[in-house]
């Protein structure tokens, strides 16, 4: 990995930005148990956490059939929309986080596993959007979703930076994956739903509070 600082720091969205994990979480062990699919919610965290849309349905159609991962990935939808309408909020400490790194003119952007329309919505419930608007980048828009490098190195290609001068903020083990397979360093937020030893690993920092980040940026 390059040295240097950090001049651009790549957000995921789902748990490091939103506090939706739990949601979706709560989501797939619901989904689970009616399609016959019984989940706890840590299998949850290991099987689908971090990973797009895509490869989730894979999962799932590899174990129910593909009729049965549509008509999941459909009610998904339904249930997460209407809990995030309910019950979404930023992520304790990311806006401090935010607008220390403004402060200190560091850019930052949004590269998530979520497709846009499900960005949009999060983020602006909970007042995020404008703040990543026109630098949010999508797993939709790359051939493969983490933990390949694909989403990271196409969002440091569109935000002109070097994969070595970039870090990674994640909060699941792909995502760490992926930044670890783009050459970027890595923090893994582990304040969320994964535990912070699934996390740990080469060029990483583990840290559990979002306040923390901007130093920890500093020291890396």
């Amino acid at each position: 990995m390059g040295g240097g600082t950090v001049e651009l720091v790549v957000f995921d969205c789902d748990g490091v930005l939103v506090d939706s994990e739990p949601i979706a979480v709560r989501a797939h062990v619901a989904l689970g148990a009616e399609f016959g699919w019984p989940l706890s919610a840590d299998e949850v965290v290991e099987e689908f956490v971090g990973r797009s849309t895509v490869s989730i349905g894979e999962k799932i159609g590899a174990r129910l059939g593909v009729e049965v991962a549509e008509a999941w990935g459909e009610r998904f939808v339904e249930l997460h929309q209407e809990a995030v309408d309910a019950e979404l909020s930023a992520v304790d400490g990311i806006v401090a986080a935010l607008d220390a790194l403004d402060g200190l003119g560091v850019r930052y952007c949004v590269a998530s596993s979520g497709s846009h329309e499900k960005m949009r919505h999060t983020l602006g419930r909970t007042g995020l959007y404008e703040r990543f608007a026109g630098r949010i980048f999508s797993a939709t828009e790359v051939a493969r979703g983490k933990p390949a490098p694909d989403l990271f190195l196409y969002a440091a290609e569109r935000m002109g930076a070097e994969p070595g001068r970039c870090g990674v903020v994640e909060d699941s083990r792909p995502g760490v994956e992926a930044a670890r397979a783009a050459g970027m360093r890595s923090f893994g937020y582990a304040g969320g739903v994964t535990p912070a030893g699934r996390l740990a690993g080469p060029g990483t920092v583990v840290f559990e509070d979002m306040r923390r980040l901007p130093e920890l940026l500093a020291g890396a």
